[in-house]
């Protein structure tokens, strides 16, 4: 498992943060405060307090691309 903190700032982050967790066949959750949910959910996402960082958790430990997609997105 491997966690990094993102920033999703507009609706456009989500939609295209939720297109790159569906492409893998791995667990990613996204937990704000005492919420968790499932990052590959766009109603989920939406949810959460979009004015802090959100931790992403991946379960897997072959995550290098998911990774690199994701890289604008993390702080």
């Amino acid at each position: 498992m491997r966690a990094v903190n993102i920033m999703l700032k507009t609706i456009n982050d989500v939609k295209d943060f939720v297109n790159i967790a569906n492409k893998y066949d791995f667990d990613v959750d996204l937990t704000s405060g005492r919420y968790v949910v499932d990052a590959k959910s766009i109603m989920g996402i939406f949810s959460l307090d979009f004015n802090k960082p959100i931790r992403v958790e991946i379960h897997s430990n072959d995550c290098e691309r998911f990774c690199e997609e994701i890289e604008p997105f993390i702080i």
